[in-house]
């Protein structure tokens, strides 16, 4: 599968007049691992915003990042009834590749975010890391450079840096021959999360998937293959995906990426996931200028970075992009309901007497204001606000 799909972006097909998205198309294909699954795949454009709800404690990366803007992704579904794969494609000047051994490199990378199945209806969960009780399962793919015995073999030969080996010329050349054979470039993890901190990576088996990214034209194209139902999904009608990719030139990693909100991607030939559909393109009902003077009204500055312009506030979440990877539905949820989704903190230097959350019968609680007794017009004026807080577009 890998190698398929290796050999199609390498064809460098081009997201010809890619359209805003508010929902993608998964286009109905024979098989998604065919040479020719790709030539009817429609390709919509979405936005990624700067990742800023916390900031990693790490000064350079920090500066690096702080003038970053939200940029575009082309995005294309196709799938054939059992399985889904979704293509991005997404411009950066830098081809970072992280080193095998070594601790001070980043690497370009991307990841595609599904909502993973719940017992019953359930607004979809955190952009991220998911939710209690509503999961979320990420497909993430690095690039990373070949390493000198990656093959889990044992094989000492292999294992030995080149210019230790004391060869040279056509012997030196088999050497780097062999070990290109065995070595190992392919990054590709697949977690589930329930909520920060509960990142597990899947190793058992359970889930059936592939990835791979191609660069080219100062660029990267990246695929992401798995199936439509398993442990963890059960998509009908309507798959709920998010994208995230990583600049290795900006050391990007973990938090220091730019993400979407969640789109909706309808399944061609099926019946949309009406719900889905209406919490991903839902928009905000209220008067975002009055939800700016309740935004002050209520002291939310006190704790919270509002824009990107104000002075960082370590007490809780920084708004600066909210709006960007936030649908309607969870800015409301983080309203009336702050212990719905419970961020940690913004790192582990964090003053004592500010925590984020305290715990209460061995449950999180937030320590943000439950705002469930404003009115729902003022509840709509905030969401309008919040939704206007988002990075410009390079």
């Amino acid at each position: 599968m890998k190698k398929i799909l290796t050999s199609i972006l390498s064809l460098g097909l081009a997201a010809s007049a890619a359209l805003a998205a508010d929902t993608i198309t998964a286009v109905k294909v024979a098989d998604v691992a065919s040479a020719d699954a790709w030539s009817k795949a429609k390709f919509s454009s979405v936005t990624l915003y700067p990742q800023t709800a916390i900031h990693m404690n790490d000064k350079k990366a920090n500066e690096a990042n702080a003038a970053d803007k939200a940029k575009k992704a082309d995005i294309a579904a196709v799938y054939d009834g059992k399985n889904i794969a979704l293509m991005v494609k997404w411009a950066d000047g830098t081809k970072s590749v992280q080193g095998a051994y070594s601790s001070d490199t980043y690497s370009d990378g991307f990841a595609v975010q599904f909502a993973g199945a719940t017992k019953g209806a359930q607004p979809l969960p955190y952009i991220g890391m998911g939710s209690a009780g509503r999961p979320v399962v990420v497909h993430l793919q690095k690039s990373t450079a070949s390493v000198y015995e990656p093959n889990g073999n044992k094989d000492v030969s292999t294992q030995v840096n080149r210019q230790q080996t004391g060869i040279f010329g056509q012997e030196l050349a088999d050497y780097d021959a062999k070990v290109a054979s065995l070595a190992k470039t392919d990054y590709e993890r697949v977690f589930v999360a329930e909520g920060f901190r509960s990142l597990t990576e899947i190793k058992d088996g359970s889930v059936k998937s592939s990835a791979s990214m191609t660069y080219g034209n100062n660029g990267w194209s990246g695929t992401v293959t798995r199936a439509l139902k398993d442990d963890y999904v059960n998509f009908k009608g309507t798959v709920p995906v998010a994208i995230a990719v990583w600049d290795g030139a900006k050391m990007g990693r973990n938090g220091i990426k730019n993400l979407s909100g969640w789109v909706s991607v309808n399944l061609e030939g099926q019946k949309p996931d009406a719900k889905i559909v209406a919490e991903t393109t839902e928009e905000s009902k209220g008067d975002a200028a009055k939800g700016k003077e309740a935004v002050a009204a209520n002291g939310c500055a006190g704790c919270h970075q509002v824009t990107s312009s104000d002075a960082p506030n370590t007490m809780a979440p920084s708004l600066a992009n909210v709006g960007g990877y936030s649908t309607v539905a969870y800015l409301r949820e983080s309203i009336l309901k702050p212990s719905a989704v419970v961020v940690p903190g913004y790192n582990r230097n964090a003053h004592s007497n500010t925590p984020w959350y305290t715990i209460e019968k061995g449950k999180r609680v937030s320590t943000m204001t439950d705002f469930s007794f404003l009115d729902k017009k003022t509840v709509n004026d905030i969401v309008a606000y919040l939704k206007t807080l988002k990075a410009e577009v390079e």
